[in-house]
C-alpha cells in the first residue's frame, strides 16, 4: 500500500520509519527547507538519531492517488491546514490528539468541516512515544472510525509484528481519551514534582480516569473505550513516562518555573496546556464535574500555586467512589 504521511515531526517520522517496513511511504512537511534537510540528512530535527529508511520518499506536494492512505501526523493545530491540501474524498487517518483552538472542535469535527465528502476517515490513537516506535519497540494502537470496513482495512494495513493495531467504532470516545489524558498528565507531573509519592500518583491517575469517563459518557462515548488503549493505556503512559512532555510541564510547574519559560524550554508542543481550558469549558457545558482539570487550569493560569491546588483537592468532601 502507498501511505502519504503529512507531517514530519517526531510522531510523523516515527510512523514513517515503522510503516516503511511494509509500505511505500511518501513523507511531506509544509516547510520547503525542512523537506530539503530531510532529503539531505535522512533525519528529522524532531527525532535526532533516527534515520529514515530508503523506502521513505520525501515529496514536495501531498498528492493523493486512488488507493493511497493519507495519515496526518501534525499537531491538532496543523490538522485543518493539512486537510486543506487534500481534495475529493480521501481515505484519511489522523494521529493528533486534543482540541483545535480556539474552535474547541475535536479532530473528526475539523476534518468534517474541511472535507465534508470524506467518509473513509478515522483517528489513530493509543499509548505511543515516538522514540520507542521508531526504535521498533513493541506498542499497541487503535484505529477508530464510524466506517467499520475502513477501520478493518486500516487496522490490517498498519498492523505489524512490533506495532499491534486494534479497531474501534467509538470515534469521539477515542479522541476524548487522547485529549483529556494530557491534562491529567500535567497534574501527575505536579504530583511527582512535589515528591508526593507513588500512592498519590496512583490515586491521581485513577481519579483522573474517572473524570475522563464522566466527560466521555456525557459526550456519547462508550465506557469500554476509556478502559482501553486510547483511555487507560494512554493515560498511564503519559502520566508515568519520562518522555511525556505534558508530565514534564507539571514537574517544572511544581519547581516554580513560569509556564512561558517551560514551553520555551521544551521546544515541542505540549497539547495538555491549551487542551485544559477547552476541556474545562466542555465539562461546564455538559454539567460534568472535573476537579482535577479545574485544578490544572488554576495552576496554568497562575491563580493557584501547585501545592495549594493539591491541598484543595485533598480537602474535598468524602464521597462514594462511583
Amino acid at each position: 500500500m502507498r501511505i502519504a504521511l503529512l507531517g514530519a515531526g517526531a510522531w510523523g517520522t516515527a510512523l514513517a520509519v515503522s510503516l516503511a517496513t511494509r509500505h511505500e511511504v511518501l513523507l511531506w512537511t509544509r516547510a520547503a527547507n525542512d523537506r530539503e534537510a530531510l532529503r539531505a540528512r535522512r533525519e528529522s530535527r524532531h527525532l535526532p538519531g533516527v534515520r529514515l529508511p530508503e523506502g521513505v520518499r520525501i515529496v514536495d506536494e501531498p498528492r493523493v492517488d486512488t488507493g493511497t492512505l493519507v495519515l496526518v501526523a501534525t499537531s491538532t493545530a496543523g490538522l485543518r491546514d493539512a486537510c486543506a491540501t487534500l481534495s475529493g474524498s480521501p481515505s484519511l487517518l489522523w494521529a493528533c490528539k486534543g482540541f483545535e483552538q480556539p474552535s474547541g472542535l475535536l479532530p473528526h469535527e475539523v476534518v468534517g468541516a474541511v472535507l465534508p465528502q470524506a467518509s473513509r476517515i478515522g483517528a489513530l490513537s493509543g499509548p505511543s512515544f515516538a522514540q520507542e516506535v521508531a526504535a521498533g519497540q513493541p506498542a499497541a494502537l487503535v484505529v477508530a472510525s464510524r466506517d467499520a470496513s475502513f477501520a478493518a482495512e486500516a487496522m490490517a494495513a498498519l498492523n505489524q509484528p512490533r506495532l499491534r493495531v486494534y479497531s474501534s467504532s467509538d470515534l469521539a470516545g477515542v479522541e476524548l481519551g487522547g485529549a483529556v489524558k494530557n491534562v491529567i498528565a500535567i497534574a501527575a507531573g505536579i504530583s511527582d514534582g512535589l515528591r508526593l509519592g507513588r500512592n498519590a500518583r496512583a490515586a491521581l491517575v485513577t481519579r483522573g480516569l474517572a473524570e475522563i469517563v464522566r466527560l466521555g459518557l456525557a459526550w456519547g462515548g462508550r465506557a469500554e473505550t476509556f478502559m482501553g488503549l486510547a483511555g487507560l493505556g494512554d493515560l498511564v503512559l503519559t502520566c508515568t513516562g519520562e518522555l511525556s512532555r505534558n508530565r514534564e510541564v507539571g514537574v517544572r510547574l511544581a519547581a516554580g518555573k513560569p509556564l512561558a519559560t517551560i514551553l520555551a524550554e521544551l521546544g515541542h508542543v505540549a497539547e495538555g496546556v491549551p487542551t485544559a481550558h477547552c476541556v474545562r469549558a466542555h465539562a461546564q457545558r455538559l454539567g460534568v464535574e472535573m476537579p482535577i482539570v479545574e485544578a490544572v487550569c488554576a495552576v496554568l493560569d497562575g491563580r493557584q500555586a501547585p501545592a495549594d491546588a493539591v491541598a484543595q483537592l485533598m480537602a474535598r468532601d468524602p464521597r462514594a467512589e462511583t
